[in-house]
């Protein structure tokens, strides 16, 4: 075995490749043909692609088929406090000793390969599932859809969920581009299911290219609170549940990928078939950190969420609208170099009092100097700190009861506040 720490290993992969991204099948196809792999033909394999709304997709996805007997393997990107979040098997992170022997595997099998990061984690995830067989495998694309290395696997079904300005340098300036690398993950004959309401022209394009069957929110299915308000109902062309609890992930926008899962079981039930009653069971005990996720500490509520494209914190800032505090919102935000950070805080500046803005020490991190220069323009109140943790201890000083700490802008970010506040990854959101 090349390391014998975990640590090591990951440290190897970030320099294996001079390129921390790049997109392209050629090189982790040829190194999957030479693991000789188990046939993953026995397993239902789903991909999800889309801006936002993936990780939770995965999650509901987990959560019901989980509910209703079935074996989940789940590969989702980036993680927040450990590696092995990426990979989980019924929900449970990986042990670090099977990913590296995975890892070892790939390694040797690679030859003169340079993987990336992101491909070596691909491999590995898909290396430990072909062996052992979960009913369901649940691939999270990490960039765009046509050309990451999950789409080397041939799925039974795609979702795609939002589509928004994101990743511009790699996927296109507009959503019509972007929508047509997302669609890169139909197969023919194959059903896809689009779980947003907006959706670019580009998609249904692909799918009349590929002669994918394709399923969209709002023409073939929908969801919708009911009268009560404490419910919302489910409606295909063919099918109908009323009455379904609401997801306990926060967010309105959590109907719409809860309706996209609730059609792609649909779809799949000939083979996967899901009781009502596992949809119900799903939908109540869904959980994902870092997600409009609430910590209370010292009568200050936190809100952690990894928003950082303008899409998510529009969402973000909705929600602090609609549920106001009786003190101060003060914001920890921290982002990567190529996101629009004027953008972001443009749309958080009516619902924040005071900025405290965080370099962050990460490839493609942005700096508080560069941070700063962005934002601090006129009618923004705020500071500037070097690290993330001098951040967060200011605005933990300066808090008071009724107050509200609002950290966002990336995964990293979130994975910060979570080690600060000694809140692990997995604790139900309160």
């Amino acid at each position: 075995m090349r390391f014998n720490k975990f640590e090591d290993w990951l440290s190897w992969q970030e320099s294996l490749n001079p390129k921390s991204i790049d997109l392209g099948l050629e090189r982790v196809q040829q190194v999957w043909r030479q693991l000789v792999p188990p046939d993953l033909a026995a397993t239902t394999v789903i991909s999800i692609a889309g801006t936002n709304g993936k990780g939770s997709s995965v999650a509901l996805f987990e959560s019901t088929l989980q509910a209703a007997g079935y074996t989940t393997g789940s590969y989702t990107s980036p993680h927040l406090l450990r590696y092995n979040e990426r990979i989980r098997c019924n929900g449970q992170p990986l042990p670090d000793e099977q990913i590296m022997a995975a890892f070892d595997t790939i390694d040797k099998a690679r030859g003169a390969t340079l993987l990336t990061y992101f491909e070596f984690g691909t491999l590995a995830a898909l290396y430990h599932f072909a062996h052992q067989k979960p009913d369901v495998v649940l691939l999270e694309v990490g960039l765009g859809g046509r050309l990451d290395a999950v789409n080397i696997i041939d799925a039974d079904l795609a979702l795609v969920t939002s589509i928004a300005l994101d990743h511009q340098q790699w996927l296109g300036d507009d959503l019509e581009s972007i929508g047509r690398e997302k669609a890169g993950i139909f197969r023919p004959g194959r059903p896809a299911v689009f779980s947003a309401l907006q959706m670019p022209d580009s998609v249904e394009a692909v799918a009349a290219e590929v002669k994918t069957p394709l399923y969209r929110n709002g023409r073939d299915f929908h969801g919708e609170r009911n009268q009560t308000g404490n419910g919302w109902n489910w409606q295909s062309r063919e099918r109908g549940i009323s009455n379904l609890p609401l997801p306990a992930l926060p967010g309105p926008h959590q109907l719409d990928n809860a309706a996209g899962v609730i059609m792609a079981l649909q779809l799949l039930a000939p083979s996967l078939p899901v009781s009502e009653n596992a949809i119900r069971q799903g939908l109540v005990s869904v959980e994902i950190p870092g997600r409009q996720q609430l910590v209370e500490r010292n009568a200050v509520q936190w809100l952690l969420d990894v928003a950082h494209n303008s899409h998510a914190v529009a969402q973000l800032a909705r929600y602090l609208k609609e549920h106001p505090v009786s003190g101060q919102t003060r914001a920890v935000l921290g982002m990567l170099r190529d996101k629009d950070a004027s953008q972001v805080a443009t749309l958080m500046k009516n619902e924040v009092q005071a900025w405290h803005l965080a370099g962050i020490d990460a490839p493609r991190g942005m700096n508080a100097k560069e941070l700063t220069r962005r934002i601090m323009t006129d009618g923004f109140r705020g500071q500037s700190h070097e690290n993330l943790k001098n951040a967060l201890q200011t605005v933990d000083a300066l808090s008071r009861p009724g107050d509200r700490v609002v950290v966002f802008g990336s995964f990293y970010t979130v994975a910060e506040a979570l080690d600060y506040l000694k809140y692990p990854a997995g604790v139900p959101v309160s």
